[in-house]
């Protein structure tokens, strides 16, 4: 065997054992979601105080660096704007972060108005290609999002406490599950690959 051949084959059972090791990774990280998924769909209070507290500070953040940036442009200037959107972000972060379940409320509001409207949008979409492939599927899936809206925006303020964190849940759920499918399917892959 040629010394440019065995680099080729090398650089071939690298490449694959590459894959195969991050496959592994996915498929443990699919575990790890499904797990959490599955926990947060049965404690959906404390999952939806753990994404209030994280939204929370995710707009802390944000808006002490709109801050930081309208100090940078002159804040009584030209940065005046930034600097008043990213105080109100930063507050607003700040009460999320202390009052979580305030916070949680207000997500939860917000998440009933996203699904009523979005629903609307769906079944307008659904009778626009009604006749089309699927369209069927685009009419089920308007009707259940507004359903959906529906319940939440009229059980308030008791959806608050299982919205949120079951809608996540069952998100980490299924996105768990197709990371798995897919760590798994590429370690088989690699590993036919490497037995040809």
């Amino acid at each position: 065997m040629s010394e440019a051949s065995s680099e080729v084959a090398q650089v071939k059972s690298d490449l694959l054992d590459g894959i195969k090791l991050n496959a592994r990774l996915a498929v443990i990280t699919g575990i790890i979601m499904l797990v959490c998924g599955i926990l947060a769909v049965f404690s959906p209070f404390l999952a939806g105080l753990s994404v209030t507290v994280v939204v929370g500070a995710l707009l802390l953040v944000s808006g002490v660096s709109q801050c930081f940036l309208a100090f940078q442009a002159g804040a009584f200037g030209k940065g005046l704007l930034i600097f008043i959107m990213g105080a109100l972000t930063a507050i607003v972060g700040g009460y999320m972060i202390g009052q979580p379940v305030s916070g949680l409320a207000a997500i939860t509001m917000f998440l009933a108005a996203y699904f009523v409207v979005t629903g609307i949008f769906e079944l307008i979409g659904a009778f626009q290609i009604r006749g089309a492939d699927g369209w069927g599927w685009m009419l089920f899936n308007g009707i259940i999002t507004l359903v959906l809206g529906v319940m939440i925006w009229r059980q308030f303020p008791v959806s608050g406490a299982w919205a949120v964190g079951t809608l996540f849940g069952i998100k980490m759920v299924f996105g768990g599950l197709a990371l798995f499918q897919i760590g798994r399917g590429v370690r088989g892959v690699a590993t036919e690959a490497q037995a040809a």
